[in-house]
């Protein structure tokens, strides 16, 4: 499994476009040739835990990515569901804490 840390990200913007590139780079698929999804986690208090993005591959296939809020790491999983990347975001989003919790709204009305 690959490891690696990466500073780069400070916006919630940017995680969703690091998420998506590597996604299609590591599984060899076109850059937006590939419908995408999003999903919020969140415990049963409701407090949100992260971030479910997918690229919906050819052939019905899956590729995901789980950011773990907590954590502030990126989990990378292949088609058959082994993980084969994580991703530890060095420092925190500068994204203030509401704009967070409405994009994670947006999130959760747009796959409704």
């Amino acid at each position: 499994m690959l490891n690696e840390k990466i500073s780069s990200i400070r916006t919630v913007e940017d995680l969703q476009d690091y998420v998506y590139e590597t996604l299609c780079v590591d599984n060899e698929l076109l850059t937006d040739a590939f419908p995408r999804s999003k999903r919020a986690i969140r415990r049963s208090s409701g407090e949100l835990c992260g971030v479910l993005f997918c690229v919906h591959g050819p052939r019905t296939v899956d590729f995901t990515a789980i950011w773990e809020r907590r954590a502030n790491r990126i989990l990378f999983y292949g088609p058959t569901g082994e993980r084969y990347r994580q991703t530890l975001l060095e420092g925190s989003l500068t994204t203030p804490v509401d704009y967070v919790d409405r994009f994670v709204q947006n999130v959760d009305n747009s796959n409704a």
